[in-house]
């Protein structure tokens, strides 16, 4: 085997690896996961501005989203995603009053925001729909405002922050994300 043959082979080798990871790379970004930047304070203190996170994208194919879920989304009439966390299921009533969220009547407890909820909503949801709210309720643009948003508009669910790696007064660092549990059933047909 001459150089010739030896470069030659050495470069098809490249371009093959080169195939194949692009190929891999795309099945994973299109099926799997997708990164996401946070923009703006709607989900500040849990999310700040400017972190780093991946989307999974398996879950919703195969299941519902549940209450407490950070999930991001296309925005209605958009080409932007938000990230924003479940409130309501398909389904339910959502009712916000006093400044208290109401799901099918029962008080929402939320310990992961001390921001009071403004608005005054009284939705019922249909059967495709989710009511969505930022954890920072005086500067989200969430479903008091754009309405319930539809499964299919939904990208995925947050699953680890990965941008900035190590904690700071700002970001809490790298960490996997979970839903909350709030303590309240879901409609009959959920």
């Amino acid at each position: 085997m001459g150089v010739r043959d030896t470069v030659f082979s050495t470069f098809r080798e490249i371009i093959q690896t080169a195939v194949i990871s692009l190929g891999i790379f795309f099945f994973v970004y299109i099926f799997l996961i997708q990164p996401h930047r946070v923009k703006g304070e709607s989900m500040f203190p849990n999310f700040a501005d400017g972190e780093l996170l991946l989307t999974e994208k398996v879950s919703y194919r195969f299941g519902q989203p549940k209450r407490g879920d950070v999930i991001v989304f296309q925005a209605p009439g958009r080409d932007v995603d938000f990230i924003k966390r479940v409130i309501g299921l398909p389904g339910e009533t959502v009712q916000i009053a006093n400044e208290n969220i109401f799901i099918n009547g029962q008080k929402v407890t939320e310990d992961y925001t001390n921001v009071k909820t403004d608005g005054e909503v009284n939705r019922a949801l249909g059967k495709d729909e989710y009511f969505v709210m930022g954890d920072n309720r005086g500067a989200s643009l969430d479903s008091r405002a754009i309405g319930p948003i539809k499964k299919n508009t939904i990208r995925g669910k947050a699953w680890l922050v990965y941008w900035p790696v190590i904690k700071s007064k700002i970001s809490r660092g790298i960490r996997l994300i979970s839903g909350i549990n709030y303590g309240i059933p879901n409609a009959p047909n959920n």
